[in-house]
Parts: C-alpha cells; structure tokens; sequence
C-alpha cells in the first residue's frame, strides 16, 4: 500500500494480522484473522487445551470468550474510522447462549453498529457450529483521536513484512 492510498480489504486484513500478532496472550493462542470487509471483521481461535476452564466438562473458560470478543470487536472499529486510531475498550457485555466444547476452533464475527466523535459502538458473536451462536458481545470503544494516538500508529499496522517500522 502506497502513502495516502485507501487500504484494501486485504490491506486490512494482513494490517489487522499484525495487530493480534502484537498482542501477546493472541499470539501465543494463535489467533488467526479470516476476512476484513466494512461490513465487518471474521476471526478464528485454534483448539489448544490452553483454553479449557472445566477440564472435567471439556468446556472453555469465560473468559476466553471474552477476549475473543473483546479483540474482535476491536477489530473491526480499525477500518471504520477515517484513519487508524487507538481505541480502548470502554465496556464489553458478554451474553453467553451455550458452553463453547473441546476440541474445535472458535470462530468471532464483528461488526460496527455506529461511529461517534468519541464512541464506536459494535456487536460481535462466536461460534463452532454455524447457526448455533456461543455468546454475544456488546463492545464500545473510546475514540482518542489524533492527538492521543501515537505517531506512526497507523504506518505500523501497514508496514510492509520488509519494513523496520
């Protein structure tokens, strides 16, 4: 991607790559970004039994879920603003429908609902088996602007695999 140009959805995609990457405890899990489109963010978990909460039950911990929700409707606020900008989460409510299982990926959906000057406001869901939700997710994130985000944010998430930025 050249300066000034509008990033692509696969720009988007492989810049999107790079921010999980950054995170440690997404990274170590392994994290893998499926499709970035406006109309939202696709992601997938990996099975690893890192995840188990209820060793005897075979089910995910909670907080699992949480996360997921919480990266990938942080996601997908990136490419719905004007230009890249740190955005912290503000507040996550998590609505849990059934017990993610052992042994199978965990897929995350998000999308954003409405964009303020100081709030992105999105909605996301997970799921292992289509058409059978895992848990909702309510996330709303700050917007810092600008001058709260740090210079070369955005040339960071968009560096090429070459570039030293």
């Amino acid at each position: 991607m050249t300066h000034g140009q509008t990033p692509s959805d696969a720009d988007w995609r492989r810049a999107l790559t790079r921010f999980v990457t950054v995170i440690p405890h997404t990274r170590e899990l392994g994290l893998e970004v499926l499709e970035v489109t406006p109309e939202g963010t696709t992601m997938r978990l990996p099975w690893c039994d890192d995840l188990l909460g209820d060793s005897a039950r075979e089910l995910v911990h909670g907080g699992v879920l949480a996360m997921l929700l919480d990266t990938v409707c942080g996601s997908a606020v990136l490419p719905a603003l004007p230009a890249p900008e740190v955005c912290p989460t503000l507040d996550l409510r998590v609505d849990h429908f059934r017990p993610a299982v052992a042994g199978r990926a965990i897929f995350a959906e998000a999308r954003v609902v409405r964009v303020t000057e100081s709030v992105v406001f999105t909605e996301g869901t997970l799921w292992q088996e289509t058409g059978r939700p895992l848990a909702r997710g309510i996330g709303n994130f700050v917007r810092l602007g600008p001058r709260n985000t740090p210079q070369g944010f955005a040339e960071a998430l968009f560096a090429e695999e070459n570039d030293h930025a």
